[in-house]
């Protein structure tokens, strides 16, 4: 068998050795987008000034992300296996079921969340997410104890996925915490892909609930949208990974890099940072303020946000080519 032949066959290996019941989630995830894809250049209907499928085709590669770095993860904790097993099936079957969900109501045109219509199909959609969306932020936020209370890597590593965790469940939560804010009254309406006015119980805006969207992500303009919070949350454990991959392959090249604490000190600096971010963007929303159009405290909020993580992070790399010098000196003079 030649090497390369080996190695396809090792990583072939490695990956039907994820979670199976997330794998499989990966895949109908996948299945959605490309169903969705096609759905944006074929079916011209819209909703809120978008694409219908515009919804499905985010949700799908969300999930197919999350589900495969939790499919990834499971596989590193070295305690209550069988525990964890069960709960990424949780979060896989009920993930499946709430993007069914997501998808259906787009495919007929017609709001998903919020959605206070009384017919059979909308309200088999949000007795879905009654049941569906708990389950997924406690599964969650169980891994995610489970990984903090047990080493699945180097320091670094571990650290960027509890950091990870926690930043992606309050993710999740924040727009069911902060839906009491929104400005969405009794007898609000708004027009579906059909024409039909649907009541609407709640909203993702602040101060401008129906209010103009951002290009492909829809995220208001003209008001606070508590899905920025939700997505930069829900993304953090991908962007604290990156940035451990980022160090790793930086490392061979830099001999201060090398130090397993330096790279977690700059771990611990990212999360600072970012976490800090999903905090400001959650007050801004809160306050009915739109990302783009930021008044003087939030910039202010940012600023301080920003020189910390900067102060953080330099003072990791300065720590670490200190000890990267002295440990040459003492080996010349060894030598």
């Amino acid at each position: 068998m030649t090497p390369s032949a080996s190695s396809h066959r090792t990583t072939i290996r490695t990956v039907l050795a994820w979670h199976r019941p997330l794998s499989v989630n990966v895949v109908l995830m996948a299945a959605l987008v490309l169903v969705a894809t096609v759905g944006l250049f074929v079916d011209d209907r819209v909703l809120l000034n978008e694409s219908v499928w515009v919804k499905p085709w985010k949700f799908g590669f969300a999930f197919a992300a999350y589900s495969a770095t939790l499919a990834w993860l499971l596989t590193k904790l070295t305690k209550a296996r069988r525990f964890g097993w069960w709960l990424g099936t949780a979060f896989a079957v009920f993930g499946t079921f709430d993007v069914a969900a997501i998808a259906l109501a787009a495919a007929r045109g017609t709001f998903s969340h919020y959605n206070a219509q009384e017919d059979v199909f909308n309200r088999l959609v949000q007795t879905v997410f009654e049941y569906g969306v708990p389950p997924l932020l406690l599964s969650n936020l169980v891994i995610g104890v489970l990984v903090l209370v047990q080493r699945t890597g180097d320091r670094a590593l571990s650290w960027a996925l509890r950091a990870g965790l926690a930043l992606s469940t309050v993710g999740m939560a924040v727009a069911l915490m902060l839906i009491p804010l929104s400005d969405v009254g009794e007898g609000h309406t708004v027009g579906d892909a059909n024409g039909d006015q649907v009541p609407m119980s709640a909203g993702h805006g602040i101060g401008d609930p129906d209010g103009t969207g951002m290009p492909l992500t829809n995220w208001s303009t003209t008001g606070g949208d508590l899905r920025v919070p939700h997505f930069i949350g829900l993304h953090g454990i991908h962007v604290l990974l990156a940035v451990v991959l980022t160090l790793a392959a930086l490392a061979p090249r830099h001999v201060w890099l090398r130090d397993e604490r330096v790279r977690t000190g700059l771990v611990g600096a990212v999360a600072l940072g970012y976490g800090g971010l999903f905090a400001v963007t959650t007050w801004q929303a809160a306050r009915g303020q739109s990302l783009v159009h930021p008044d003087s405290a939030t910039l202010l909020a940012l600023a301080g946000v920003a020189l910390v993580t900067v102060a953080a992070g330099l003072a990791a790399v300065v720590s670490g080519r200190r000890r990267a010098a002295r440990a040459r000196r003492e080996l010349a003079a060894v030598a």
